[in-house]
């Protein structure tokens, strides 16, 4: 018996690991997302230094690197990063648990599809600056504000997402689920949210991403500090390599936190065997 329990277990942890890529691939692949970013920052270097281009609108990566180790080394960087992250962070929240409850509403309930989701197509229809006065005007030109824009950017795709999944499920998984006369609860953890659960994931990176949009906005709004006041201050002392750090600084956190959420969600997604899952 111990035999026959042993080879099961190796072959369950066999059919376990089948699919996952080892260590090593997944360095490679992201050593092959790094490629073309940096081939395009050598050749830029290149094209300055033998006199292609000026290179004094676009400065080079070396007056860029320059420019991140000035700002790091008298701590701005690490501030203003800081404050731009707990914006995102904060409004990324808020919009997040409104989307979410306010889209598995109008999905699950056709009263309140009818109901709601028409004033909120509307609403998503707003271009985000036309919210800024009106902000303004509620929540002053403080924290406040500028979290509640954020919000607004990171609801509308959520929303979405997750009404558009509640709404697409096989309605046979769900008569299945009826068949084996499984509880409201039961079937909504055990039936609805696996069926949603590809699409949320891809709604919530879509959110973080118009997140990290807004905050630009929302830190033009006399923020004293964030990479947002970078730009300007940049713009504004006429230093286009500060403008670029804090480009370069915004396309860095945004891509780490993207990979936070795909990382995080993998392991509920494990259970698809989609053709493009590689």
């Amino acid at each position: 018996m111990s035999v026959v329990a042993a080879t099961m277990q190796k072959v369950a942890a066999e059919a376990l690991t089948v699919g996952r890529p080892r260590r090593s691939v997944l360095r490679a692949r992201a050593l092959l997302g790094l490629a073309v970013p940096v081939a395009l920052a050598i050749g830029w270097e290149l094209a300055v230094w033998s006199g292609l281009v000026s290179g004094r609108l676009v400065p080079p990566p070396s007056i860029i690197f320059a420019t991140f180790a000035d700002l790091a080394a008298a701590g701005e960087l690490q501030r203003h990063a800081a404050a731009t992250l707990l914006r995102v962070g904060v409004g990324f929240g808020l919009g997040v648990a409104a989307g979410t409850m306010m889209g598995a509403l109008t999905g699950y309930s056709a009263l309140a599809h009818r109901l709601l989701d028409p004033s909120l197509q509307g609403l998503r229809a707003i271009p985000s600056i036309a919210w800024v006065p009106l902000f303004i005007l509620w929540f002053g030109i403080f924290e406040a504000s500028k979290v509640i824009l954020i919000a607004v950017g990171v609801f509308f795709p959520v929303y979405l997402g997750v009404m558009g999944a509640v709404l697409s499920v096989d309605r046979k998984i769900v008569e299945v689920g009826r068949a084996f006369r499984l509880s409201g609860f039961a079937l909504v953890r055990r039936i609805l949210l696996p069926a949603v659960m590809p699409a949320y994931v891809l709604a919530l990176r879509a959110g973080l991403g118009l997140g990290w949009m807004f905050v630009v906005a929302a830190e033009f709004m006399g923020a004293s500090e964030g990479l947002g006041f970078l730009l300007t201050d940049g713009q504004q002392l006429g230093k286009p390599a500060q403008i670029v750090a804090a480009i370069v600084a915004f396309a860095v956190l945004g891509k780490a936190t993207d990979w936070i959420i795909a990382g995080t969600a993998a392991p509920f997604l494990r259970w698809e065997d989609a053709f493009a899952r590689r």
